[in-house]
């Protein structure tokens, strides 16, 4: 008898020590959670920096391929310092974090059940760290071959700090007003891609054309480095959204395969719109289009079927096209990569998409939209779409504008002719 009340009371004092070391670390869902932050790292450098590097022209390529490295750097020390305490502090009135997280203080290796009761906090904090890395770079592409160096540094610091910040806090912080609101965002549809494709059509139209723009050929000077880009970008896009599920489970497996359908959907779709428009497919057609349908998934990849994925691909692949073949030239502004006609119009396309197409049958935490019986989540997509993008834009405007004023944007007419990688690092791509 005393040896069986001895071994309860070893039971309770074990089980009283484990509540009072709070939630347990599942090491099944950290392992994803970390592995799923390197994918998205690698979707930046080098799968992006090779995506937008291979497009440009030879005498900017190791420019362009700079800016993807830098903003890697710069971001990564400005989330540690205060852009993960704005983003997911504690809530300021629904529009930004407070700086109890400064430094990363009480940011540590037990979880946060705010975010994620399974995973230590700082493996939450480093997997948003590199989707408020990666949002920045994804804007290089409307100013590709003409922004100052220097300029795109200090835009890269002050964007990250009052645009993406922000947003991340009204999309997915505690308190966030967007999220209290109800609107659905899996993994950035607003929060990455409609504020860089809005930020994207601000510089471009803030920066203007480049020179010879429309009356010189400006072809992609190294196609296979793009595919290549665009490869990796496809591979690290699970991390990207399957991750977003925070854990090693079926979500995180409905997620992965959304993700890859509507990606082969767009490829698709953009190839047989470029076909039917142009006469033939491009390589670079099929790139651009997988890419699309990429993006347009991010929101919706964790609250929609796999069959709804294929249409939403299926429809980015087109109207993605239509926006850089047809729209673009129509407003004649030049957006160098189509950051906006993918990112942006993507983005928007997306989010629309996750309140048709969204049910709870796949996601119990998310909700029913249009096709499953409520149309009250379409309104609320609407309104974060509207008020992510027109926030984006505007503070975009104001903080170019505001380094043009004190340090100038665009590089000089003659630098622009001879490239930015002599002009800019001293350097050249390639020893012909």
């Amino acid at each position: 008898m005393l040896k069986l009340f001895s071994a309860f009371l070893i039971c309770l004092v074990s089980a009283t020590n484990a509540l009072a070391d709070g939630p347990a670390v599942d090491t099944g869902d950290t392992a994803w959670v970390l592995i799923s932050t390197a994918l998205v790292l690698l979707m930046t450098a080098p799968g992006l920096a090779l995506f937008y590097s291979g497009m440009v022209r030879r005498k900017n390529v190791l420019g362009t391929l700079m800016q993807s490295f830098a903003v890697l750097c710069v971001v990564s020390i400005q989330w540690v310092l205060i852009g993960y305490s704005l983003s997911f502090g504690p809530d300021r009135l629904g529009l930004i974090g407070g700086f109890e997280f400064f430094g990363l203080s009480g940011v540590g290796q037990d979880p946060n059940p705010d975010y994620s009761a399974t995973i230590p906090h700082q493996a939450f904090m480093l997997f948003q760290m590199m989707f408020a890395v990666i949002t920045p770079a994804l804007i290089a592409g409307a100013f590709a071959e003409r922004m100052k160096f220097s300029a795109f540094l200090v835009f890269t610091l002050l964007w990250t700090t009052l645009v993406y910040d922000p947003l991340a806090h009204w999309v997915w912080g505690v308190g966030g007003w967007l999220r209290v609101l109800g609107a659905l965002d899996f993994a950035g549809g607003a929060v990455v891609h409609i504020s860089s494709g809005a930020a994207a059509l601000a510089a471009a139209l803030t920066l203007g054309k480049r020179k010879g723009y429309l009356t010189e050929i400006m072809p992609p000077h190294n196609l296979p480095l793009t595919v290549i880009g665009a490869g990796l970008l496809w591979f690290g896009w699970f991390g990207f959204n399957a991750g977003s599920a925070l854990g090693a489970n079926g979500l995180a497996a409905t997620a992965f395969l959304t993700t890859n359908t509507a990606a082969a959907g767009a490829g698709l779709s953009w190839m047989a719109a470029e076909w039917l428009h142009r006469g033939k497919p491009t390589l670079l057609g099929l790139a651009s289009g997988l890419v699309a349908g990429l993006v347009a998934i991010t929101p919706a990849a964790g609250f929609v079927s796999p069959l709804s994925s294929i249409i939403i691909g299926l429809a980015a692949g087109v109207i993605c096209y239509l926006s850089v073949a047809i729209m673009k030239p129509l407003f004649g502004y030049d957006d160098s990569l189509d950051a906006f006609g993918i990112h942006g119009v993507g983005g928007i396309l997306g989010a629309v998409a996750t309140g048709l197409f969204a049910t709870t049958v796949v996601n119990t935490a998310g909700a029913d939209g249009l096709f499953s019986g409520s149309g009250a989540l379409l309104g609320k997509q609407l309104i974060a779409i509207g008020a992510c993008f027109l926030y984006s834009f505007t503070i975009s405007l104001v903080i170019l504008k505001a380094i043009d004023m004190v340090m100038g944007l665009r590089v000089a007419k003659d630098d622009e002719v001879q490239g930015l990688d002599i002009t800019q690092h001293s350097e050249s791509g390639y020893s012909l």
